[in-house]
């Protein structure tokens, strides 16, 4: 292999795991998802509950995030997840740890004050619309006809209404749950779809200031 292959596999690793690009918050948050994951009976006491929330239960707002439904969903919600922690960290580190404390407090609210029929809620999927909204929308600002993270954006938005239409908005749909009493919660990603647009307005207003 030429020395100036090595020497750009070598400059790319380091760039990946450059300290100050390491996604920190978002590795924390998938750490405490895999322990979640690994301990089914934990559940229960973690996930989004319409009503332990309404008895005081507020740590679910933010741990009902990190519960899976089975190994795929939990697969495809933290991976995207933490490609997106690699893109976003490191360069809005307060705006984007900001919006993993804040974000599912809105997904949350949102639910509960308009989807009362959904009772139980978990997963990172809501929070991934969110930050790949506020992403599409900073490329876009950036450059109007680049269509690229538009056309992820596209793409995960018709994956979810498609999980919501053929299949039944129950069990997962494409990315089946473990549990076929749990539905694709629309609300929630409507909620953060509309937190990440804000979340693209406040970028603007602290880069003007």
């Amino acid at each position: 292999m030429p020395s100036s292959w090595l020497s750009g596999i070598r400059s790319g690793i380091a760039a990946v795991l450059a300290p100050d690009k390491i996604p920190w918050a978002f590795l924390v948050g998938t750490l405490a998802a895999i322990v979640i994951q690994l301990n089914g009976s934990w559940r229960g006491d973690l996930i989004y509950d319409r009503n332990a929330i309404a008895a005081g239960e507020w740590w679910r707002i933010w741990t009902g995030q990190l519960v899976h439904f089975g190994w795929p969903h939990f697969v495809a919600d933290t991976g995207l997840f933490l490609i997106l922690g690699r893109l976003l960290e490191w360069q809005y580190p307060r705006l984007t740890r900001f919006a993993l404390i804040v974000m599912p407090v809105v997904i949350c609210a949102t639910l509960y004050w308009f989807d009362p029929s959904t009772v139980r809620y978990g997963g990172l999927s809501a929070v991934n619309l969110g930050l790949l909204v506020f992403l599409a929308c900073q490329g876009w600002q950036k450059n109007w006809v680049d269509w690229f993270w538009p056309s992820v954006l596209a793409i995960y938005i018709g994956e979810i209404i498609l999980e919501a239409t053929l299949g039944h908005g129950h069990g997962g749909g494409m990315i089946q749950f473990d549990d076929s009493t749990v539905h694709v919660a629309t609300i929630a990603h409507i909620g953060s779809a509309l937190f990440g647009v804000l979340l693209w307005r406040l970028a603007a207003i602290r880069t003007k200031s």
